[in-house]
């Protein structure tokens, strides 16, 4: 039987390129503040991918996922999808945690205070 690779498939590559060089303005700017660790030390990877669900930001030493909503998630299609998605990751065994894309602006620190909040250590 041929290994399964949960993370980062050849076949989504391209997609998750696309994400990364049109992501949106809340996902630039809280890369700002994760990227090259600045955050705690924590490592964390944007528009990557586990299973077919491309995530916003992960930390794979926390294994945290960090999605950021805008109005497409708030609809019954969107709930429905973002539990879906929570569900299956939460059975891997990754955290899920949500912030509004304008709370990412609005409420910088608290979403990074929270965000530490997470982590295992």
């Amino acid at each position: 039987m041929k290994n399964y690779q949960i993370h980062n498939r050849p076949e989504l590559k391209e997609y998750r390129k696309r994400l990364r060089n049109n992501g949106t303005p809340a996902e630039a700017f809280l890369w700002n503040y994760l990227k090259a660790k600045q955050l705690k030390g924590r490592k964390f990877r944007r528009q990557f991918s586990v299973g077919n669900y491309i995530l916003d930001f992960y930390c794979p030493a926390e294994k945290l996922c960090i999605e950021l909503d805008g109005a497409d998630h708030f609809t019954s299609a969107g709930y429905q999808n973002d539990e879906e998605r929570t569900n299956y990751l939460n059975h891997l065994g990754i955290k899920v945690i949500r912030f509004e894309n304008k709370t990412v602006f609005d409420a910088t620190e608290s979403v990074l205070e929270t965000i530490v909040s997470n982590f295992k250590e």
